[in-house]
């Protein structure tokens, strides 16, 4: 969870922090459900979903970010590959990224640099980047480059290439099917939110307030929200693209 609040930029909240909060907004959402539309179950919806809402800003943050990281590593193979090209050394080329690399990166180059700088030791400074980037693209170009420097090859310029152009073709296709799926989300999105719409305008009217205060009414609103919890969750499962998985961590 820790590495997820600093991938969604919370690297100062801890996880007991993110729980007070969701406490917290759990606590404010029923209260004011409450207040405006005094139906018990519907105050209790309302807590549930306030809880759960930092959490979901935190996963789709991270996974904002996570997204947005992937889609630099063709740009930092390109620039590795230009480095090496015009001769440096690979220590050199890597380190150059903290300058010149994408933005979003290139602290953890910079930190490469140092570490190599202050040890001389490429192995160690290159597994302490890995650990930092912790991303599958990244696993693969590290052991690329520690490979390369251990056992020397000279074909790195043409793997380093057609890692470039693999890596593009990649996010051009995710980036496209991510596209024509957003439409059929949001479709399934609005279709869960409408028969909580619906209830909470009838639960403007007196006699409705009554009927969902009684047994039959809360075990109604108690069923309709488990039943939309789980068709939201199946049509997330169904929707979301399978992640790349690390290797030789």
């Amino acid at each position: 969870m820790r590495s997820a609040l600093a991938a969604a930029g919370f690297p100062n909240l801890s996880v007991a922090h993110l729980v007070m909060l969701c406490a917290l907004t759990a606590a404010v959402a029923g209260a004011v459900v409450l207040a405006l539309l005094p139906v018990v179950a519907l105050a209790a919806a309302a807590a549930l979903a306030g809880a759960w809402t930092p959490w979901a800003v935190v996963a789709y943050r991270a996974r904002r970010s996570r997204n947005a990281r992937s889609a630099l590593w063709p740009e930092v193979v390109e620039r590795l590959l230009s480095s090496i090209r015009a001769g440096l050394p690979l220590p050199d080329a890597i380190a150059a990224l903290g300058d010149g690399g994408p933005v979003l990166l290139r602290s953890e180059f910079a930190r490469f640099a140092e570490d190599y700088e202050a040890t001389a030791q490429f192995s160690w400074s290159i597994d302490r980047l890995k650990h930092r980037l912790a991303d599958p693209v990244a696993d693969r170009l590290i052991e690329t480059l520690r490979m390369a420097r251990e056992v020397g090859s000279s074909d790195l310029v043409d793997v380093l290439r057609s890692l470039a152009g693999h890596l593009r073709q990649h996010t051009a296709l995710r980036a496209e099917i991510e596209a024509r799926q957003s439409w059929i989300v949001n479709a399934a999105r609005v279709g869960a939110a409408a028969p909580w719409i619906v209830l909470v305008l009838l639960s403007t009217r007196p006699e409705a307030v009554t009927a969902y205060n009684s047994g039959g009414g809360l075990g109604l609103i108690a069923a309709g929200g488990a039943a939309t919890v789980v068709a939201y969750q199946l049509m997330l499962r169904f929707a979301r693209l399978p992640e790349e998985q690390r290797w030789q961590r």
